[in-house]
């Protein structure tokens, strides 16, 4: 593929330049302005070629030749329709004149032997729509590359006339926010305030949008499920869970029931933490085997319930969520255990799915093992979902505690210090704060 570059006072001169010498195949690569008009450069494959003299068709010859198929730079030239439904009409009009100039005036004696061609017109209506869609395809891969090119010229617009915005919209970007919400914040920024005045107000107008759910599970009690994938943290959360509670009102106070049916060795770990804490643990493998162990359990003022993990796409996660909402015998209130070191569109589908069985919050898990929080902010402020708590670390019951909205965009602000920002790569930052 060669390359060559193109000057004119305007666009329509410097395509017509690039039409005129590569042709209609010519690749437009890139196109800016400068100081004299405007400058193209295009690419192509071959050097062009110039069309070979007809050659005359003989007299004794009745036949016409079949007219070729017009190709796109001879629709679109410098006086062709502008708009596509224009373009499909004039096309339309010369396969007309082109399927027309090949029917007999009048019947003859040869008609018998020109039966054979009959098939040969019946395809040209087939060639004709083979024509349009490919017409249609390339028109709209060049709408494509210039509605890229026109986003692309209004950002780098709107950051030269509001440079505080564009700097701010960088920096929230980088922290993992989602372009929808930092669009969203970015667009209440205080146009008089200085840099850091505006990155505080933002912070906390994003700390307005997180949802922190009310329900505390230790203080309340109740009958509790926790959802999640595979490795996201249930089992371990449910212990913490169970340990403090236990603290707090005695191990008799709380129950564990495990409904994993399907990872090895589920119940005996769960056993092991009930062993260690001092309460029951059972297993429900049936609908009717948990709806028995719930009223066992009634009089108990927690009783924790532990999922399977599957992924979005499993279908026993729908048996497994089934299995949950058709037991009557108690009101069970599920939350999602969401580990913040999976990707935005991860926990973005994990959320999507569980919300369908009526969640009631969500569980932050594995904050020590995560580098950014913007993503798992962005997920629960798009979808409303209410954050419950945050555990940052294995220990039991130590490493849990309850969420709160300015925490947590101060963690999310730390983070990206720590972790992101040029000037502060590879140094430790003790306090939060001062990340805010």
């Amino acid at each position: 593929m060669k390359i060559r570059r193109f000057f004119g006072k305007d666009m329509r001169d410097a395509l017509k330049q690039v039409k005129e010498e590569l042709g209609g195949d010519a690749v437009i690569m890139s196109n800016k302005k400068v100081a004299d008009g405007v400058e193209i450069v295009a690419a192509y494959d071959r050097e062009p070629v110039k069309a070979a003299p007809k050659i005359p068709a003989q007299p004794d010859i009745p036949a016409k030749p079949a007219r070729a198929v017009p190709t796109l730079s001879e629709i679109i030239g410098d006086d062709g329709p502008d708009t596509l439904r224009a373009l499909l009409e004039k096309q339309a009009q010369n396969g007309f004149s082109g399927d027309t100039a090949h029917k007999p005036q009048s019947p003859s004696i040869n008609s018998a032997a020109e039966a054979p061609a009959k098939p040969v017109a019946a395809s040209a209506p087939v060639a004709q729509s083979k024509a349009l869609d490919d017409i249609r395809e390339e028109l709209n891969s060049l709408r494509d590359v210039l509605q890229f090119q026109v986003a692309g010229l209004l950002e780098q617009n709107q950051r030269r006339n509001h440079p505080l915005q564009g700097y701010l919209s960088t920096r929230l970007q980088e922290m993992g926010i989602q372009r929808k919400l930092v669009d969203e914040l970015v667009a209440f920024a205080p146009e008089q305030a200085d840099e850091r005045e505006a990155w505080v107000f933002l912070l906390k107008l994003l700390a307005n949008r997180v949802k922190v759910s009310k329900d505390n599970i230790l203080e309340q009690g109740g009958v509790v499920a926790l959802l999640g994938p595979t490795g996201s943290g249930k089992t371990t959360t449910i212990a913490k869970l169970a340990a403090q509670f236990a603290q707090q009102h005695g191990a008799d106070q709380v129950a564990l029931i495990t409904v994993d049916n399907y990872r090895i060795a589920a119940f005996e770990q769960l056993a092991t933490y009930g062993r260690i804490i001092g309460c029951n643990v059972k297993k429900a493998q049936s609908v009717e085997q948990l709806s028995d162990l719930l009223y066992q359990f009634k009089d108990k003022k927690l009783v924790l319930i532990d999922t399977a993990g599957f992924g979005q796409k499993d279908t026993r996660l729908i048996k497994q969520l089934d299995t949950l909402n058709e037991s009557n015998c108690a009101n069970i209130k599920k939350y999602l255990v969401l580990q913040t070191n999976a990707q935005y569109q991860v926990m973005n589908q994990t959320i999507a799915t569980y919300q369908q069985t009526g969640l009631s919050g969500c569980i932050f898990s594995k904050l020590d093992e995560c580098y950014s929080l913007g993503e798992a902010i962005s997920a629960v402020v798009y979808h409303g979902l209410p954050v419950s708590y945050l555990t940052d670390g294995q220990r039991v019951p130590e490493d849990i505690k309850i969420a709160e909205a300015k925490n947590l965009i101060s963690t999310a602000a730390r983070l990206y210090k720590k972790y992101t920002l040029p000037h502060t790569t590879g140094k430790q930052v003790v306090d939060s704060k001062v990340a805010v």
